[in-house]
This record gives C-alpha cells, structure tokens and sequence, in this order.
C-alpha cells in the first residue's frame, strides 16, 4: 500500500507545471478573474495605437469631455478627454475607508492584469492617489480617490498618454 501511494505521489508530482510557469500561471488566473482586465489591456492597446481613442469614442459630454463605446465591466462613467486620457469610476464605496482599500486592491489587480513592465511609482503617489507606469511605453494610470455629490465614495482610474512637446 506504502508503494502505492508513492507512485501516485510522484506522479502528481511530476505532473505539476515548472516552477518558472507557476507564477505565470497564477498570473494569468488571477488576470482572468478580474473582470475587467481585458477591457483594460484593450484599453491600453488602443492607447499606443496611431488613432488611440478614436474607434471607442461616443456621444460628446460636458466640457472636452466624450462618452466611451468601451467602459471597463463593472466599473461606470467611463469616458475620454481630448485624445489622450481615458477615465472610469469605481461603483460607490460607503466610505473613504472602503475607497483606500479598494484602491489597493484595484492597483494589485491592476499590476497582475497588465503584467510586466508594469509597476508603482510611489515617488508620485501620495495618500489620496497612486501612480501605476510602464517602463516603456509612455501610459500612466492614477488611481485617486473622491466624493461625489451623494457624500458616497470612488476610486477613479485615469489612464493618459505622456506626450511629450513639441521641441
């Protein structure tokens, strides 16, 4: 019997995927389990396209701002300003306390989502915002905190392309 369990153990054992993988694969099941990391990475691609927002653009808002055809699954007021930022709110948090939580979890997921190249930037970051980069593309997101008119509480995402000036 001893035997027998042995063999099954090693066979599990070998079964099991290399330990370089692992971590990618836990990558990509977490990355799936957030609904809205496709949105996301499509959100991004289409950032660093030549026409950027141009394909997801809607009815125009208040102010530089336009509608979105392309809002993040469980996130709302998705929209664009001029040509190069994207912004969504979080659902309503009760209190600022669930905002600064959530805003953590949000930049894990975030970072998980998008993968490598991806990181913080807690030189820029303070108590009411975080600042998510890539080191080679030029897209940062912040994801800041606020209030709205209700006294509920969001966590807003803004993504925007650094366009540097004309020299």
């Amino acid at each position: 019997m001893t035997r027998m369990k042995s063999t099954i153990l090693a066979l599990a054992v070998a079964s099991l995927p290399a330990a370089d993988s692992i971590s990618a694969w836990a990558r990509d099941a977490s990355a799936q389990a957030v609904s809205y990391c496709s949105d996301l990475e499509r959100v991004v691609e289409l950032a660093m396209s030549k026409e950027r927002f141009a394909s997801i653009a809607g009815s125009p808002r208040q102010g530089n701002f336009v509608g979105t055809k392309l809002a993040l699954t469980g996130w709302k007021d998705c929209a664009l300003y001029g040509q190069t930022t994207y912004t969504c709110d979080s659902t309503e948090l009760a209190s600022a306390t669930d905002a600064e939580r959530a805003q953590v979890e949000f930049l894990e997921q975030m970072k998980t989502c998008l993968g490598e190249g991806w990181s913080e930037a807690p030189d820029l970051s303070s108590a009411s915002h975080v600042i998510l980069h890539h080191s080679l593309r030029p897209i940062t997101i912040t994801l800041g905190m606020d209030q709205t008119d209700d006294r509920k509480y969001v966590v807003r995402l803004t993504l925007f392309i650094r366009v540097r000036p004309a020299q």
